[in-house]
C-alpha cells in the first residue's frame, strides 16, 4: 500500500474540479491511501468519495498561516508517512510544502498549468484560438507522472437517483412532477456575471410557468438581497441562500432538471452530480479548460467577439468598458437553451422522482 498526498488549495470551483480525478484514482487503485490537502471549508466536497480517500483541512488563516504555519503544517503531514506527493496547485504554499517533501526523499510531481497557451488565447491581439487541455486532464497527468495512470470514468457523486430526499425535503418540498430549474447568477468577478436586470427576465419567464419551480443558488449579503427581491416578486421562485449547507446544496442540484450558471463554482458543483448545465461565458471561454465535468460546449451560451476571451479567470477589467460579451446576450437565448435541455429525453426521468 502507498500513501499519496494530493495538494489543492484555491477557490471552491478549482477544488471541485479535482473530484472526478480523485474519485477515478481511488476506485482504480483501492489498495492505496489517498489524502487530499485543501482548505478546511471544502471538506464537504469529499464526503461522498471512496473509503480510501481522506481529507486534511488546512487552517491557512490561523495555525497554518505564514511561513511558520506552513512549517507546522509540514510537520503534521510528515507524520502521516506519505510515499508520494501530487501538487495539483503549484503556488507558493504548495511548492514550499512539496520542496520539504522532496528534500526528505519523497517523490513529487507538479501540475503543468499551460500558461503559455492560455496567454495566447486571451491576449488582445493575434489570439491563438485553440482549446487548451482541461484541468481534469492536467490533474491526471500529475498522477501519471507519479506512476499512477488514471482513466477518468467518474459519473456522479450520487447514484442514478441522486441524493437523499430526507435531507432536503423540509426546505424544498416534494417535486411532484414539476421541472426543477436551478439558477446561479453570480460569480467572483464582474467579467463572468450576466447583467442582473436581464437575468431577472429569465427568472420571470420560468416563474410564470406553473409546471416549473426555480431555485436560486448563491451566498453573501448582496446575493441574498437580490434573491429575496426576486422570490417576493415571483411566488414559484425559492432562494436557497443560507438555507442549505454545501452538501445539501449538491443534494438538491442532483434533483434539478437543469442548472443555469455562470462560469463559477455552481457550474462545477452541478456537474459533479450529473446535472446538465447551461453555462454563460463572457470574459472567459471554455477553451481555457475550465468547462464543467462532462458538460457540453453546445450548452455554453457565448458570443463570438474578436476581444473574447480577454481573461482566463475573469478578473481583468473590460478594455471596452461595457462588458458587451455579456450584455449583448439576449435573455431569450438563455431561455431557449434551458428549454432545449429540458426537452431532452435522457433527462426526463428526473421529473419522475419522488
Amino acid at each position: 500500500m502507498a500513501r499519496i498526498l494530493i495538494i489543492r488549495f484555491s477557490a471552491l470551483g478549482d477544488v471541485a474540479m479535482t473530484i472526478p480525478v480523485i474519485h477515478s484514482f481511488a476506485t482504480q487503485y483501492p489498495q492505496h491511501e489517498i489524502t487530499v490537502l485543501s482548505r478546511a471549508a471544502w471538506q464537504p466536497l469529499f464526503r461522498g468519495l471512496p473509503a480510501n480517500v481522506r481529507f486534511f483541512g488546512a487552517d491557512l488563516k490561523g495555525i497554518h498561516h505564514g511561513w511558520r504555519g506552513l512549517n507546522t503544517l509540514y510537520g503534521e503531514l510528515k507524520k502521516l508517512g506519505f510515499d508520494a506527493v501530487a501538487d495539483f496547485h503549484r503556488v507558493l504554499r504548495s511548492e514550499y510544502l512539496s520542496l520539504r517533501f522532496r528534500l526528505s526523499g519523497i517523490p513529487v510531481a507538479f501540475i503543468c498549468k499551460g500558461r503559455i497557451g492560455k496567454k495566447k488565447l486571451v491576449r488582445r491581439r493575434h489570439k491563438v484560438f485553440v482549446p487548451q487541455k482541461s484541468s481534469f486532464e492536467r490533474y491526471a497527468d500529475v498522477l501519471k507522472e507519479l506512476g499512477f495512470p488514471v482513466s477518468l470514468d467518474f459519473a456522479s457523486v450520487y447514484g442514478r437517483d441522486g441524493g437523499s430526499w430526507a435531507d432536503i425535503e423540509p426546505v424544498t418540498g416534494r417535486k411532484e412532477g414539476k421541472k426543477w430549474i436551478g439558477i446561479a447568477p453570480f460569480a467572483k468577478h464582474e467579467g463572468k456575471i450576466y447583467p442582473l436586470e436581464q437575468m431577472e427576465q429569465v427568472v420571470a419567464h420560468f416563474a410564470a410557468d406553473s409546471r416549473m419551480t426555480v431555485f436560486l443558488f448563491g451566498g453573501g449579503e448582496k446575493e441574498r438581497a437580490v434573491f429575496d427581491r426576486w422570490a417576493n416578486r415571483y411566488p414559484s421562485v425559492r432562494s436557497m441562500a443560507g438555507r442549505l449547507d454545501m452538501q445539501q446544496e449538491q443534494n438538491l442540484m442532483s434533483h434539478l432538471d437543469v442548472m443555469l450558471s455562470m462560469d463559477s463554482a455552481n457550474m462545477h458543483l452541478a456537474s459533479l452530480v450529473g446535472t446538465p448545465v447551461v453555462s454563460v461565458w463572457g470574459a472567459t471561454h471554455p477553451y481555457a479548460g475550465f468547462m464543467g465535468w462532462h458538460q457540453s460546449q453546445a450548452d455554453a451560451v457565448q458570443l463570438d467577439m474578436p476581444c473574447r476571451p480577454c481573461s482566463v479567470f475573469g478578473q481583468k477589467v473590460c478594455w471596452r468598458g461595457d462588458y458587451a460579451c455579456l450584455r449583448n446576450i439576449r435573455p431569450e437565448q438563455l431561455i431557449g437553451k434551458v428549454e432545449e435541455v429540458l426537452c431532452r429525453d435522457n433527462h426526463s426521468s428526473k421529473t419522475e422522482r419522488a
